[in-house]
């Protein structure tokens, strides 16, 4: 792995992260693999509740590709709709033409749970504090809890405790797009074309965040947009001005790129792995 030079904009710095293929050359991307955010975006892909609303299928919705396309689905992307909200719990692959698959999910919206449902739109992923109390635990009271928390200590107003009451603040959402327009600007047109550019590490006030890493640029540049957002929430709600040097964030990288076993042994407390077919296709660490 290399790294590319480092890109700031207020609470948030983040450095890309480049695969070395050995040999030199491009990594290849993977064919036929589409997020799960641009699946729905496309219609490639339907969301729907599972069973009826008097049968509370609080942990599962139903997923139905037709399409030709494998769809690939990361833990701690949130729908909003159905009868609340839902957050995924672990990373999957949706198959082609596989029709009803069921998605383990986890509420975000505790207070509301409607008779009647409401389309699912995609969302973005959630802010890391949120992602780490889902992956290091799955314990819906813990999801609660931890939402609770930062609705109330940003005195953000709710009427459900839905995690997304945030975005219904004008002020909040038009600082979001602010720091995302920076961002797609600066990257798009300086590294969008380097398909060896298959993750990013985020860092903000004197912490790294974590690092997204994937097997292939198609599913680092497709899961970016939501992936920045849940990064820049965080640096907003939880962060400040970066201190964070290079080499502090070379040093924290080293510890499980370096080596496949370390890297196992890396994540079991300070992250996730996911594999398919005896293939990493996605790591998240914090």
């Amino acid at each position: 792995m290399d790294y590319d030079s480092a890109v700031t904009y207020k609470n948030l710095k983040w450095i890309p992260i480049k695969w070395k293929p050995s040999g030199g050359g491009n990594i290849a991307d993977i064919p036929g693999m589409v997020p799960f955010n641009q699946a729905m975006q496309q219609g490639l892909i339907t969301v729907q509740e599972r069973g009826s609303s008097s049968v509370e299928n609080v942990h599962w919705l139903s997923l139905y590709n037709n399409s030709d396309k494998n769809i690939y689905v990361s833990s701690g992307e949130i729908v909003a709709g159905g009868r609340q909200d839902r957050m995924v719990t672990r990373d999957t692959i949706i198959p082609a033409k596989s029709g009803r698959v069921d998605l383990a999910v986890m509420c975000v919206e505790e207070e509301r749970w409607s008779e009647k449902d409401k389309k699912f739109a995609y969302q973005q992923m959630a802010n890391m504090h949120l992602r780490k109390t889902l992956d290091l635990g799955r314990n819906q009271a813990l999801i609660w809890k931890e939402i609770s928390n930062q609705l109330e200590a940003g005195k953000v107003k709710n009427k459900t405790l839905a995690y997304l009451s945030r975005q219904q603040d004008k002020s909040y959402s038009a600082l979001q797009m602010e720091y995302w327009n920076f961002f797609q600007k600066k990257f798009y047109r300086t590294l969008r074309k380097d398909s060896n550019i298959v993750g990013l590490v985020c860092m903000t006030s004197d912490k790294i965040i974590g690092s997204d890493i994937f097997a292939a640029g198609n599913l680092f540049y497709g899961q970016l947009q939501p992936m920045l957002m849940g990064y820049i929430e965080e640096a907003i709600v939880f962060g400040g001005s970066c201190s964070v040097a290079d080499t502090q964030v070379r040093k924290y990288l080293d510890q499980f790129l370096k080596d496949e076993k370390q890297q196992e042994e890396f994540v079991k407390k300070n992250g996730k792995q996911y594999k398919s077919g005896g293939k990493v296709y996605h790591l998240t660490t914090y």
